[in-house]
């Protein structure tokens, strides 16, 4: 029913498991009132409920544990350029340890940086990006401490759980006759898979910044898979 059986599965360590989730370019707002635009993939949405994972000691995680609030911006393939500019980058001063380790600099101006433009938020004060095809204004709702079990990750990982307040979309990715839905005809998402961009089709877009870094500068000192 499958087709014929390739070589059977061999048991790998990987140093991450990144298999490939949309980019969301996360707006928050730094404690001086600036604003702050940050690249991510950890996220998954059930309903109007969205999860992110970040580091702990993030400049974004900060603002939005402190802020209570951010904008999800979802880039399409067009900006892939844009958000590579922002990789390795960090609105942390100083830079954390483990993002020096893996050669990220400090940024104040993220937007001036990429050359995305800032919106206001109309139920938050974080930032919308313009070019981005849908931006998704939300509230934090809880903020779970990840790894908890576990002695090496432990303090370094939050998964928060985000509450969407409004949902903004180009016209040109809407369904025509229903001023609700998006056409999965036109939205073309931006995917990152193990450091590298890809979009809905098989062929990598460009060479990704991130994808520069070995993935085993990802895995924590001494730690191992649990049995």
């Amino acid at each position: 029913m499958h087709g014929t059986l390739g070589p059977a599965a061999v048991q790998i360590d990987p140093a991450m498991l990144y298999f490939g989730t949309p980019v969301v370019l996360i707006g928050s707002t730094n404690d001086d009132g600036s604003s702050n635009l940050a690249p991510m993939s950890s996220a998954w949405w059930v309903g109007w409920r969205c999860m992110l994972g970040l580091a702990s000691n993030s400049k974004t995680t900060e603002n939005m544990i402190r802020t209570g609030e951010c904008v999800l911006n979802l880039p399409s393939t067009e900006l892939v350029t844009a958000v590579d500019r922002l990789a390795r980058t960090t609105g942390s001063d100083p830079v954390p340890p483990g993002k020096l380790y893996r050669g990220y600099r400090h940024e104040k101006d993220k937007f001036g940086l990429s050359g995305l433009t800032a919106l206001p938020g109309e139920t938050v004060r974080a930032p919308r990006v313009a070019e981005c095809p849908v931006q998704m204004e939300a509230k934090v709702a809880h903020v779970h401490g990840m790894a908890q079990d576990d002695a090496v990750w432990r303090g370094r990982l939050a998964a928060i759980e985000i509450r969407i307040t409004r949902v903004h979309a180009h016209p040109d990715i809407m369904m025509e006759g229903a001023s609700n839905r998006i056409d999965p005809d036109k939205w073309r998402p931006l995917i990152l898979s193990f450091q590298e961009f890809y979009g809905l089709t098989p062929q990598r877009l460009r060479r990704s910044e991130l994808g520069q870094i070995p993935e085993a500068m990802y895995r924590p000192s001494g730690w191992q898979p649990a049995l």
